[in-house]
Parts: C-alpha cells; structure tokens; sequence
C-alpha cells in the first residue's frame, strides 16, 4: 500500500487540535478524575495546552522541523502541566520527536512510529503497560490498529486512518470501566477506581475523535 503523505503542516494541525480538545474539556476531565482520583487532570492538561496555544506561532513558526516542533512542545508541557500528567505527556512529546528527527515530510508510518513511540516513553516514564489502566489502555490499541492497517495493504486515506485510530480509542478507553487501577493516583484508591473508564485513556479518546471529525472537515 502506498503510505498517505503527510506533512509538517499537517502534524501542527494534529497538536493544535489536541491542544484545543484539552483545553475545551477541562471541566469534564477533571469530573471524570474526580470519581477515583484527586480530579485535576483536567486542570493540569488544560493550563499547559492553554500555553501551547498561546505560544503557538512562536513554537510552529521558529521549527521547520516536525522534530524540533515536537521538542519545544514537550518542554512546555513539562514545565506547565502539573501532577503525574506533565512529565508523561511531555516524555509522550519528545520521544515522538525522536522518532522523526531529521526528517521534513512525514507519512503514516512516520505517525505510527511517533505514536509507539510515545508509547514505550510513557511506558518507562511511569512503570506502566497496557492493563494498568492507564492511557496507554487507548493510546496503545489505537497505535496497533494503524500498524495493522498498514501492513495489511489497500487504499487508506489520512481521514479514514484518523477514523480508525478515533474508533479504536473510544472502544478501548471504555474498556478501561471494569479494570482497577494499578497505576498513578487512582490506584490508592484500590476497588473503588472500578466502575468508570480511565480519565486518560478517555483523553485520548476524545482527542483522537475531535482529529478525525476536523480532518474529515478539512476535506
């Protein structure tokens, strides 16, 4: 199959919405950390992206390079975002800038190859895995089902990979509802962290669908 091209333009329209997509949903973060957490997640995500937002011509201007993009992405996290959330998002950042460093235009591999990144950065960062329920519940499968549809060949455009990847998340984040907790704060909570899906695999749930929906909107 030939791999959907992308570009540099292309990735900042990904962060972007992702950006928006935490801001825009604090309040309903927070709630849904509140049930069996200390309830600022949605806080802490919304207060760093709000100051990628606002440095955003300065940090997609100055880096040609979708790398040193993600770079100066990451280190804002890191210092904004507060709590756990910071150092894994902001490591979530730079190990995908890793995955691309040096090169100008990107393919859907390359976004595979950003997002296991990401991945096995998170992994290490907080002594998770797939199971723990954690982010990695919805970012993992969703970075399995592009890799899946990659290898297996035929036409896939950029709309219906984000499609894909939207539709793996959200199925994989709801299954995140009976786990308990082995990770992060939720896990002090022991039982009770049962019975409601995993404030960051919802997350990226509803990351990943405001990227397909606007994709889909940009024609």
């Amino acid at each position: 199959m030939s791999s959907p091209s992308t570009s540099a333009a292309d990735l900042a329209f990904v962060v972007r919405t992702i950006a928006r997509t935490a801001v825009d949903n604090e309040g309903a973060f927070g709630d849904l950390d509140a049930v069996a957490g200390d309830g600022d997640f949605g806080f802490s995500l919304a207060r760093g992206f709000e100051i990628v937002l606002a440095d955003w011509d300065t940090l997609d201007e100055s880096s040609p390079e979708p790398a040193e993009f993600l770079k100066k992405v990451a280190l804002v996290i890191s210092k904004r975002v507060g709590g756990t959330s910071g150092p894994l998002w902001g490591t979530a950042f730079l190990r995908a800038a890793g995955a691309v460093k040096g090169r100008t235009e990107l393919g859907s591999a390359d976004a595979v190859a950003m997002l296991r990144a990401a991945a096995e950065g998170i992994k290490v960062r907080g002594k998770s895995d797939v199971g723990d329920k954690t982010l990695l519940d919805a970012l993992i499968p969703m970075t399995d089902a592009l890799e899946q549809r990659l290898a297996d060949g035929g036409p896939a455009t950029a709309p219906e990979l984000a499609a894909l990847a939207a539709g793996t998340a959200r199925g994989a984040a709801d299954a995140t509802t009976p786990m308990q907790a082995r990770r992060g704060r939720q896990s002090y909570t022991g039982e009770r962290s049962i019975g409601s899906p995993d404030p960051g695999a919802v997350a990226v749930a509803v990351m990943a669908e405001r990227v397909a929906a606007e994709w889909e909107a940009r024609g």
